[in-house]
């Protein structure tokens, strides 16, 4: 009467035959979403410890400074 049973195996062959293309491409995507939101979370941490390094070392005030003088074609440089 127990032959309308399969074997017992490891949980780890059952997990891994039961899961569906539809289950496999979701757990892809939270994968590659839990490493971009790793990469955010680390880039934020470096800039919170040093928020001078990712600035540019010019000043946003140089171009307005070229348009008030009058000289467009410098702002654009």
């Amino acid at each position: 009467t127990l032959a309308h049973f399969p074997a017992p195996s490891s949980g780890n062959d059952i997990m891994a035959h039961s899961l569906t293309l539809e289950q496999k491409t979701a757990f892809a995507f939270v994968g590659m979403l839990l490493v971009f939101l790793g990469l955010l979370i680390i880039r934020c941490f470096r800039i919170l410890l040093d928020p001078y390094s990712s600035m540019p070392s010019s000043n946003w005030a140089d171009g307005i400074e070229g348009l008030e003088k009058g000289t467009f074609e410098y702002a654009l440089t």
